[in-house]
């Protein structure tokens, strides 16, 4: 059976689609909105509607669907389908059986993912991984997101936690991170970290279009006004892309010698910048990798946008349930 749900847990949205696991493609795509701070029975019984009604408007059957694969940003147990820890989500869902409740809400087997292990196995197999025997992702948006596959397995670690690339320390005198750590990449290259940069350099009075571009109102910066500033080629916004290409580059560097993989994929809102970011991620990577033939890596943007995650989840309901 080919036809599995995909889901993705956000904490603005649920999004979820039919999958065919044998090709890819995603239909029925459906997203309402999570409304995390109804608590968590009523996300949960919202997720559960929103499955079948993707099911009833593909005008399948539920004995036509395989399963149900769900990705959510935090720590999972993905042995029985809970999840941990979710620091996006209002009461961040500690402990809470999903996989269970949504197969009593709907009738279908569900398994659990962390989304960006969920958007890593969906590139490896139909999207800019697709020929790759070990790759690697990150995930650029509200934190840096990370996955493995090596030697053609989704890489999970011995708890599901395995590939948190974002949490790469690249200055070990760094700022605190979230997660308790100094100097995470997360502290460098994420969506906010980029505002923040930009916001910096309006405040100081440079010269430069992101206030403009903004209104001259400080809340209205974001990563999408400082990389549409590079692009009109601002030298203040360009500068800062150039440093979060160079930190990028720093933790990848690691990464590739780690695991030599045949590719790096950047995906999540971050890749929009395109080789404003990715130009200085290369260069960096040739300037500092020296143990592996870094002319066989390719270090490319995503393929699969918003749809990684929901392929992806969908991959891991068909693999649990026919391995």
């Amino acid at each position: 059976m080919a036809k599995y749900i995909g889901g993705d847990l956000g904490g603005t949205n649920v999004r979820a689609g039919v999958v065919d696991t044998e090709t890819g493609e995603v239909t029925n795509l459906i997203s309402v909105p999570t409304i995390a701070r109804e608590g968590q029975d009523a996300v949960l019984h919202r997720m559960a509607q929103l499955f079948l009604d993707v099911v009833k408007t593909s005008g399948l059957k539920i004995s036509d669907i395989g399963g149900i694969g769900i990705g959510a940003p935090g720590k999972i147990d993905i042995e029985n389908g809970r999840t941990i820890f979710l620091p996006n989500l209002y009461g961040h869902w500690e402990n809470t059986p999903v996989a269970e409740k949504i197969l009593e809400y709907t009738g279908l087997r569900t398994f659990l993912l962390n989304d960006v292990r969920a958007i890593t196995f969906g590139e490896w197999k139909f999207g800019a991984g697709r020929g790759a025997k070990s790759m690697a992702v990150y995930a650029i948006g509200t934190g840096v997101g990370g996955g493995l596959v090596i030697n053609n397995q989704l890489h999970l670690g011995m708890d599901g936690t395995a590939g948190e690339l974002g949490h790469t320390m690249v200055d070990y005198n760094g700022p605190l991170c979230g997660c308790g750590n100094h100097g995470c990449i997360e502290m460098y290259a994420s969506s906010p970290a980029i505002a923040a940069a930009g916001l910096k350099a309006v405040v100081q009075g440079w010269t430069t279009k992101i206030g403009e571009l903004a209104g001259y109102d400080l809340n209205k910066i974001t990563a999408k006004t400082v990389s549409t500033a590079a692009s009109m080629g601002d030298p203040v916004a360009m500068e800062i892309y150039e440093k979060v290409g160079f930190y990028l580059g720093i933790a990848i560097s690691n990464t590739i010698l780690h695991i030599a993989p045949d590719k790096i994929v950047i995906g999540g809102g971050g890749v929009q910048a395109g080789d404003l970011l990715l130009n200085p991620i290369r260069r960096t990577v040739k300037e500092r990798v020296h143990m592996v033939d870094i002319d066989r890596v390719s270090i490319v943007p995503a393929e699969l946008g918003d749809n990684g995650g929901v392929i992806g989840c969908a991959l891991w309901a068909h693999q649990r349930i026919t391995q």
